[in-house]
């Protein structure tokens, strides 16, 4: 991980405790944090609060380092940011370029288009934010397996990087401007942006927590707790024996913290008030020279060296272990599998942090040699990254306009027809499925898991013939693009009322084994909504298909409260269209094309659907203002999904239909709800 150069040797005498110069227990600290951060990834598949501890190493280094420059009269921005790039950026670039060779090399096509855009956000320290905007969308693929998503840490240091010197600068120039001391200003800054992040960081943690584990503002707290204890160390003097015992618990406290608590769902918050005053506790205690101090741990030569290449260590473990894990199959390392992933990644750290550092000192000679040699590792990855976006979007471009010809890509029409070989590429390609998804996502207009408020985007005349609300999950979101044609044939308008894994029910709902309560809020005020807006009917899914008995069913469903609801709608004179849910593979489909041929690609249609619809259940009482619609067979052979129909792909993951394959069932689905509505 990132943290600032190690000040010049220099003696403490203001306090037992050292409080400038090189640290050879903060070096320790690194080790231990960043092989924290390696052994949980490799062999428990989780996180350790060892991240946290480099947030607060860098904020008690740089803010020391800048305090001692405001000190000597001024704070050089340009030549601070020129520094810390000529350090970070070379090995980052290395890292980012390495994985992206690799993956053009190993992997298939769809993981290029993810990978390319995390390493241009990665290079230019936003990957936080682009994870962020990830992760709190319902259809986004599982990041579990991204190659760069370790880089989000290194972008919230960036932009930490960019906002500290300033906000230094200002709380000096403060306390001279009301005659105040400087030490004290920077305290009352330091301590405000703490209590601010802190405070926001307990509230998003609890209502939003992906996105609160890539916000930017959310971990602020963390920096300025280093550069707090930065600032009040020098006058910290505990005995000898307390000094001991702060190192001790510190360590213990820190190793504990990723065993008992599950730092992924509860970080940052005030649960990483843990590992951070861990931290702080064995920088408190410093150098003891006591045979029973912890710092002789932490002090060893090997121990100081693995401290000393633990930012290189920390980029190439995470890309190394993925590889890993997709060529083994596997979730989680072998303990020997894990040993080698390590001793490959502490390889290359030891390799390519010398190399670093001599890059470094040459650059450092000249001020125009740190930028020159930052714009020289940036701009060729930036540019063959867009080239190769270019030449992918080009292709995807080329496959559109071959769209238009229903021979070579009929889709739903071919299911029950004769059709020869199709010569051209499957789209869309399995390389941007992910990508071909309702616009209403691009424009916002469905609403994410954590959210509650219901939004409503209209697409249509006012003055049209029929109002039509589109109304339930991500099951009932995948219709929009049909819809959406037939609406516009029909001269209707379509209302998009939607939110992530959320059923249109009152019934309970739980979402990954935990109650979904943002659900059963978002709910309520859909009905309200609908009783404001009184659409002519709400298009619905009527049934449930699921693979995942841990949201509470495991087959094909009508589940308690659909009927329900739509009484509450037939009171209120708005009919009901209620479609069979479609089925689902129980395999990401653009995967399994990317190693595999489309006929073997499928999945018994049984697997997630029963055998007879429940719109059949003879002892179903519905309300006269319900019809429903199956159109499984538009999507399946009766004992048989595929992947891939009319060369078109059907599922654009494992289960959710792909707006390409969508609008080419919209005339079928037109005739079929005409007859059925009598409209």
């Amino acid at each position: 991980m990132a943290t600032s150069p190690s000040p010049s040797r220099r003696s403490s005498v203001r306090s037992p405790v050292p409080t400038e110069g090189h640290r050879p227990e903060i070096d320790g600290l690194r080790a231990i944090a960043v092989l924290l951060v390696a052994t949980y990834h490799v062999w428990f598949g989780r996180v350790s609060g060892g991240v946290d501890v480099f947030l607060l190493l860098t904020g008690f280094l740089i803010t020391g380092s800048l305090v001692r420059a405001a000190g000597r009269g001024r704070i050089r921005y340009g030549a601070f940011l020129a520094r810390l790039a000529t350090r970070l950026v070379p090995t980052a670039v290395l890292v980012i370029g390495a994985t992206l060779v690799a993956t053009r090399s190993l992997l298939p096509q769809t993981r290029w288009r993810d990978t390319v855009a995390e390493g241009v956000a990665s290079a230019l320290y936003h990957e936080n934010w682009h994870l962020a905007l990830g992760s709190v969308d319902y259809l986004a693929r599982d990041d579990g397996t991204s190659l760069l998503q370790h880089f989000w840490s290194l972008s919230i240091q960036g932009q930490f990087y960019l906002l500290w010197p300033p906000l230094i600068g200002l709380a000096f120039w403060w306390s001279i401007r009301w005659g105040t001391s400087p030490r004290r200003g920077l305290a009352v800054a330091l301590g405000a942006v703490f209590t601010v992040s802190l405070a926001y960081s307990v509230h998003i943690t609890r209502t939003d927590q992906t996105w609160a584990y890539f916000d930017t503002g959310a971990r602020l707290w963390e920096f300025a707790l280093g550069g707090l204890l930065a600032l009040f160390l020098p006058y910290l003097k505990p005995a000898k024996n307390l000094r001991i015992l702060l190192g001790w618990s510190g360590l213990a406290a820190l190793v504990l913290c990723g065993v008992l608590l599950q730092v992924s769902t509860v970080f940052p918050g005030y649960a990483a008030l843990w590992p951070t005053l861990a931290a702080a506790a064995v920088v408190v205690a410093g150098t003891t020279d006591s045979r029973w101090g912890a710092d002789r741990l932490l002090t060893p030569r090997p121990v100081r060296y693995l401290g000393s290449i633990s930012y290189a260590l920390y980029l190439w473990h995470w890309p190394i272990l993925v590889f890993y894990l997709e060529f083994t199959g596997r979730t989680l390392a072998s303990p020997l599998g894990g040993a080698v992933v390590l001793a490959v990644s502490v390889a290359l750290a030891a390799v390519t942090t010398p190399l670093a550092d001599r890059v470094t000192n040459y650059a450092r000679a000249s001020r125009v040699r740190g930028p020159a040699l930052v714009l020289a590792c940036l701009l060729p990855l930036l540019l063959a990254t867009t080239v190769w976006t270019t030449r992918m979007d080009a292709e995807q471009r080329r496959l559109e306009e071959l769209l238009a010809d229903p021979q070579r890509y009929p889709g739903a029409a071919a299911i029950g027809a004769e059709h020869g070989e199709y010569p051209d590429p499957v789209h869309p390609p399995p390389a941007s499925a992910a990508q071909d998804t309702p616009l209403t996502y691009e424009e916002g207009c469905n609403q994410t898991i954590a959210g509650t408020e219901v939004i409503v985007c209209e697409y249509g005349p006012e003055d049209a013939d029929r109002t039509i609300a589109l109304v339930g999950g991500s099951h009932t979101a995948h219709w929009f693009p049909a819809l959406e044609i037939i609406a516009e044939q029909q001269n209707w308008r379509l209302l998009n009322i939607v939110k992530g894994a959320c059923l249109f029910t009152d019934a309970p709902q739980l979402y990954k084994g935990e109650p979904y309560t943002e659900c059963a809020e978002w709910n309520q005020g859909v009905m309200v909504e609908l009783a404001d807006l009184r659409p002519d009917t709400v298009f619905t899914t009527g049934t449930t298909t699921s693979l995942d008995t841990t949201a509470g069913f495991g087959e094909e469903v009508l589940v308690e409260g659909y009927v329900d609801r739509w009484r509450e709608l037939e009171a209120l004179g708005i009919e009901v269209v209620a479609v069979r849910d479609t089925p689902r593979l129980g395999f990401d489909a653009p995967e399994c094309l990317a190693t595999a041929s489309p006929e073997e690609c499928t999945a018994p249609t049984t697997d997630s659907m029963t055998e007879a619809s429940p719109f059949e259940d003879a002892d179903l009482d519905l309300p006269n203002n319900v019809v429903t619609l199956d159109l499984t067979d538009l999507i399946c052979e009766p004992d048989l999904c595929h992947a891939v129909v009319g060369n078109v792909l059907v599922f654009w993951d494992a289960g959710h239909i792909s707006a390409t394959y969508m609008r080419t069932l919209a005339p079928e689905l037109r005739d079929r709800l005409l007859a059925a509505t009598e409209w």
